[in-house]
């Protein structure tokens, strides 16, 4: 690789092109909501009434064939719109409760709610809870083993789409969706052991500026084959797959996308050049696929440098970043420059110098992590034993949590400063239709 001085220029020239929002600079979200719209008004431009309809149809499809195979139902009766949002009212709730059963709302225990448990009782929720489906029938064409939820998902990322325009820096990531500690800890063994693993593996891609996750993608574990969750834990190139997954979208648009070290790859960043999508990752020798990357670069010196020192490498575009800071961390990157300083700020040591594609996946990388701190805690508490309604309600959840971010970008925030929780239980209350919806038109 060249020595990186000789390309300090034509670098300058490229990082000052990618430092340019894309050509529509405009960031946030693209329709204006008024300041009287209600938590369910946000929720519904990702789950309208169509979408809840198209439930309502399946539910009751499912319900009929069921019967007509195992026998009939003599306390079933059709579910309709209403109960169907008062039944997502109901399985909401728990995200705010953080009780993993919604039947403790009419146990008259710690749990229970009594305003919430005079709309519907247990029994006619426990019949819709049943029988709920997204999908009753599996066409002859479909092979996908979430068919049950896809186009739920498919419309959910439509609606993601269309609602919010993310900032041009983005990134790649899970997102905490592991059990409750507090659960784990309180269960008793035999729960535990009765508890099924999680058949799914769920990465987003998500803007950096605001917390909104702008697409979703679904890798779901199908027994012990080369493409399981087991295989994707260990192999870079299915972790490529993913990464290519979330980021079909985005060609052409002078996006900057973070990444871990599983995803980081020279082979993935010069694809996603090509496509006019720039990268910036943490580089891990035993996460990362490091073909093509220089050898000296990959290994430890003997004697470690000074704090702050680092070593580059250039290919084309790309620069090897080797830093120092009680230990060597290692980034790839095409969308900065490595002659451009940056610092990184620490309470007790205070500045330490470093190239600014450090600094810049530091501050990027915290802003999620706090994100995930403060909104993976109103994940749906539910666990259905099904793969597809585990998925569901992750979804659902993301789908709320975008809501929260839309609504504290808009005027109504202004008018009622809801917190995360208080907008939970809003929008809870309105589904159930304890409070009137404020009218957005």
């Amino acid at each position: 690789m060249p020595d990186y001085r000789t390309r300090a220029l034509q670098l300058l020239s490229i990082v000052l092109r990618r430092d340019m929002q894309p050509s529509n600079s405009f960031t946030g979200p693209t329709r204006k909501m008024p300041p009287s719209a209600s938590a369910v008004d946000f929720f519904q431009l990702f789950v309208p009434d169509n979408v809840l309809k198209n439930m309502v149809v399946q539910t009751n499809m499912y319900a009929k064939k069921f019967q007509e195979r195992f026998g009939s139902d003599g306390a079933w009766v059709e579910v309709t719109l209403t109960e169907m949002k008062a039944f997502l009212g109901y399985m909401i709730s728990t995200s705010i409760s953080h009780c993993e059963s919604v039947l403790s709302i009419w146990s008259g225990g710690f749990y229970s709610n009594r305003s919430l448990a005079l709309v519907m009782s247990q029994a006619r929720f426990e019949k819709i809870l049943k029988y709920f489906h997204v999908v009753a029938f599996r066409s002859s064409q479909t092979t996908h083993g979430l068919y049950k939820v896809q186009p739920f998902l498919d419309s959910l990322q439509n609606s993601f789409d269309a609602a919010f325009r993310p900032s041009q820096t983005q990134v790649l990531h899970e997102p905490l969706i592991d059990e409750d500690p507090v659960f784990i800890a309180t269960c008793t063994e035999r729960e535990l052991r009765k508890r099924k693993k999680r058949k799914f593996s769920l990465w987003v891609r998500q803007c950096s500026s605001t917390g909104f996750i702008i697409q979703i993608y679904v890798h779901l574990k199908e027994g012990g084959g080369p493409d399981g969750l087991d295989a994707l834990k260990n192999k870079p190139q299915l972790h490529s797959m993913v990464a290519r997954s979330l980021c079909r979208n985005a060609a052409g648009k002078n996006y900057i996308i973070f990444t871990g070290p599983s995803i980081t790859s020279l082979t993935l960043f010069e694809e996603f050049e090509k496509q006019g999508i720039y990268c910036c990752g943490l580089l891990s020798v035993r996460k990362s696929d490091c073909t093509g990357l220089p050898l000296s670069m990959l290994t430890n010196p003997a004697t470690p440098p000074a704090r702050g020192q680092y070593q580059i490498k250039m290919k084309g575009n790309m620069s090897l970043i080797c830093w120092y800071n009680k230990g060597h961390f290692r980034f790839l990157t095409n969308a900065y420059s490595p002659v451009q300083q940056g610092v990184i700020i620490k309470r007790k040591s205070g500045e330490i110098p470093c190239p600014l594609a450090v600094e810049a996946f530091a501050a990027h990388l915290s802003y999620i992590c706090r994100y995930d701190d403060k909104y993976s805690k109103y994940f749906i508490s539910h666990k259905p034993n099904k793969t597809w309604q585990q998925v569901f309600w992750f979804a659902i959840s993301i789908a709320i949590n975008n809501a929260y971010i839309l609504y504290k970008m808009s005027d109504a925030y202004h008018v009622k400063r809801y917190s995360r929780a208080q907008f939970g239980e809003r929008l809870v209350r309105e589904l159930l239709g304890l409070e009137d919806a404020s009218p957005t038109h």
